[in-house]
């Protein structure tokens, strides 16, 4: 996340609740038409042709076996692939309505991060993704997310970046090089390490349809830089990166912030991930730190029972917004139980509460704001998800916008739709 004078600032930027521009309605178009031709590719090299098929028909009934020929020992070899058939083509795209009973006067929902606009149709987002894995010792790729629409772009894109509803999220080089089981770097621009939540995409998505406050208030979305990961065992791995700090491409100040997980299985149900970042991210200050500290732990509990929990502690020295010259501090803790109860239905509860106990994180001085959230989810096809979802937020005082004045609750409702390919 990039560097805000408040966390709310992020948020308070995109009170815009105007239509889909014609840039990203063109932009939605092209991605459909690249995912239908994606998808036309991919049934054609699925399908063999007439000749293999005849080529593979068993023998036995005639007790032959085939016979090297003048014809096939002549026969040139296929050619090899050139580099653009290696490229994957994948997409994602969230479309939403979320309404609010507290009915905002601003239209704008407090304190969330992606579903802020009220009574209003979204494209939340719109992505494409193009990539070459590096999966083994020696091999190289890379990653490009282009993404585009109302609402996750206009908060995720960078602090030195102007356009609003469009982003780079990530574009990054890999390459493992070849030491033990494999040291694998990346350099570029990459979603962070630290949460429990994501910002979604093809490759993952969360079980709730909004996104926790920990998610939009505790820890950066994103960095530039350059990292290392190494696996030591099927229980161990750990990693490490240097960036240009939260959410920025090109860095506010001459110092850079180091970031550290160690990810830990001890048993197959359960995965742990320790998280830390640290370093300075005020504008023109390469003394003041920010540290944050972050746990992840997830436990398959059954076959279709999951449980989760993150938690976060972060610390700026002497930014204390609510005892000026103190050090602000923030901290909060969130759980996640989620049910399969068929193949194709799913429910999701999340209950967390967050203490801005320096008044740096929310902007509002000392405040502490918790949540509940039950997201209904069902899948109609491995490609469309849709999710129903109700929530309610509580503060320890009125910080919570309504029709006229603010408020100590809110409640939201939202439907949402997914698309994968």
């Amino acid at each position: 996340m990039i560097h805000r004078t408040s966390a709310a600032a992020r948020v308070s930027v995109v009170a815009c609740r105007a239509s889909p521009s014609p840039a990203i309605l063109l932009f939605g178009t092209m991605l459909a038409l690249a995912v239908v031709a994606a998808t036309v590719d991919g049934q054609a090299a699925n399908t063999p042709p007439t000749a293999s098929v005849v080529a593979t028909l068993p023998l036995a009934d005639s007790g032959k076996t085939p016979k090297d020929t003048a014809a096939s020992a002549t026969k040139p070899a296929a050619p090899a692939p050139k580099w653009y058939d290696e490229i994957a083509v994948d997409a994602f795209v969230s479309t939403a309505y979320v309404y609010n009973a507290n009915r905002p006067a601003t239209g704008v929902n407090s304190f969330r991060v992606f579903d802020f606009n009220d009574n209003s149709l979204n494209l939340d987002v719109a992505e494409l993704v193009l990539q070459i894995a590096a999966s083994k010792p020696n091999d190289a790729g890379f990653r490009v997310d282009i993404a585009a629409g109302n609402s996750i772009p206009q908060v995720t894109h960078t602090q030195d970046q102007t356009a609003a509803q469009f982003d780079l999220q990530q574009a990054f080089v890999s390459y493992i090089a070849p030491i033990g089981s494999g040291l694998r770097f990346d350099v570029g621009k990459y979603v962070t390490h630290l949460g429990y939540e994501v910002i979604e995409g093809y490759d993952g998505y969360n079980d709730n349809y909004s996104r926790s406050i920990l998610f939009g208030y505790a820890i950066p979305f994103t960095h530039t830089g350059v990292k290392a990961s190494y696996t030591f065992s099927p229980q161990v791995g750990a990693m490490v990166d240097a960036v240009n700090g939260w959410d920025l491409m090109r860095d506010n100040n001459r110092s850079k912030s180091i970031g550290a997980q160690l990810a830990l299985t001890p048993v197959a149900p359960l995965s742990v991930l320790l998280n830390w970042i640290g370093g300075p991210e005020l504008p023109n200050n390469n003394h003041t730190k920010r540290n944050v500290f972050d746990l992840v732990a997830i436990l398959k509990a059954t076959k279709a029972l999951t449980l989760g929990v993150n938690g976060d502690y972060g610390k700026e020295d002497g930014t204390s917004l609510a005892s000026p010259g103190s050090d602000a501090t923030w901290k909060g803790i969130a759980g996640y139980a989620t049910l399969a109860a068929t193949d194709k239905f799913s429910v999701a509860l999340r209950g967390e509460t967050f203490h801005d106990d320096g008044g740096a994180r929310l902007g509002v001085g000392k405040a502490t704001l918790s949540e509940g959230t039950f997201t209904p989810a069902y899948k109609f096809t491995d490609h469309v998800l849709l999710r129903g979802e109700v929530r309610f937020d509580k503060a320890n005082q009125p910080i919570l916008a309504k029709r006229t004045g603010f408020s100590d609750k809110q409640t939201t409702a939202a439907a949402n739709v997914i698309f994968v390919y």
